[in-house]
């Protein structure tokens, strides 16, 4: 008897060691700050891309005043020029419709140096209050800007996280239009490093006393990537949550800004006899949220919530479908009869994303210009 006592004595201090002696689980320190040391040699490509993005859009954007011819010829060299170039780095669908003779750059610049009345879609388009229209009402310079932040910038950033590395992750924050420094604004005078394309749009989308925002939560989400790289692979199931979390939130500013804009439209629209300039700029802000709509059709599956049948969906109510001719004049000539289609996009966006009512009303907002960011 005594024995088998001693023997369970044994057993039970043996066990005792045996669990004082395992290691624990490592946890991940994360940082307050992202590490800038290597920000500027790695980013360098994504950097000249953008670069690259903005000389093309300016080009265009001259289209804007009736002076002005833009030439097909000049845009598709800036599309073209580099290596890589714009073109280059393009989803290979979205290529196909800005390229070509009757593709987005070569109707651009058809429609450049003359005026536009819409609802007449008559001709090539031209200037309405200060923005150039196709003779269908749709900003083509829009959809090319805000569709290339998608088709090029979100596309090459998902396929080099795909390889996740502190470099490549470098490359994909400047690509989201970020710095390390992660200043929250897209405003020069009140950042060294302001934020611009998608990050701008994540800084407009964001109230900066909400630490839940989507900026704060990229911004968390990149820093918690970069430790876990930096910490070795015990942390590689936090490094691909961090670097899905900056997939998701990175959708979410892009389908929030859509929400944004049919808010300012239906806004615009809803009013007592809005005047032209008034009705431009409503046409202005459909323009960019379908331009931002088209961006993401076609994108790897695997990379974005949204489905191209539900984005085809939602170009329908826009009256934009991929590969019909739009009728987008009609929001504005039309506006009893063609709003309700914006809010079944705001509320077909809230569905897929899970917003609550309160984010749906706070996009609304421009936060950095009511904060003064």
């Amino acid at each position: 008897m005594q024995k088998h006592i001693l023997l369970f004595v044994i057993a039970a201090l043996s066990l005792v060691t045996c669990k004082k002696e395992e290691t624990p689980n490592p946890s991940l320190n994360i940082p307050s700050s992202y590490n800038d040391s290597n920000f500027s040699t790695d980013a360098a490509g994504s950097l000249a891309l953008r670069s690259q993005l903005n000389a093309l859009v300016n080009e265009a954007k001259r289209g804007r005043n009736t002076a002005n011819t833009v030439e097909a010829a000049t845009l598709t060299s800036l599309y073209t020029a580099a290596s890589p170039s714009v073109q280059s780095a393009t989803l290979a669908y979205f290529n196909g419709l800005l390229s070509g003779s009757n593709g987005w750059l070569a109707e651009l610049a058809k429609a450049s140096g003359t005026t536009y009345t819409p609802g007449i879609p008559t001709g090539e388009g031209g200037v309405y209050g200060g923005y150039l229209f196709d003779e269908n009402g749709l900003e083509i310079e829009q959809l090319i800007e805000k569709g290339l932040f998608g088709a090029m910038n979100y596309y090459q950033a998902q396929q080099l996280l795909r390889t996740p590395n502190a470099a490549n992750l470098n490359k994909a924050l400047a690509l989201y239009g970020a710095h390390p420094s992660f200043p929250n604004t897209p405003t020069a005078s009140k950042a060294e490093h302001p934020d611009a394309h998608m990050a701008n749009y994540a800084a407009r989308r964001s109230d900066s006393s909400n630490v839940n925002s989507l900026y704060n939560q990229i911004k968390i989400a990149f820093i918690t990537a970069q430790a876990a790289m930096e910490q070795g692979a015990d942390f590689n199931a936090e490094r691909d949550a961090a670097l899905a979390n900056i997939r998701l939130n990175w959708e979410k500013v892009n389908a929030a800004t859509i929400i944004n804009y049919c808010h300012s439209v239906i806004g615009t629209m809803s009013g007592t006899a809005p005047t032209d300039a008034q009705k431009a700029n409503a046409l202005h802000a459909y323009g960019e949220a379908v331009g931002f709509m088209h961006g993401w059709r076609n994108l790897p599956a695997d990379s974005k919530r949204i489905t191209d049948t539900q984005i085809d969906e939602v170009l329908a109510l826009l009256r934009a479908e991929s590969g019909q001719t739009p009728v987008s004049y009609v929001f504005i000539t039309e506006p009893v009869a063609n709003l309700p289609r914006l809010q079944q996009v705001i509320s077909r966006l809230q569905q897929i994303y899970g917003f609550s009512n309160a984010e749906v009303e706070a996009f609304r907002n421009n936060w950095v210009n009511i904060q003064s960011r």
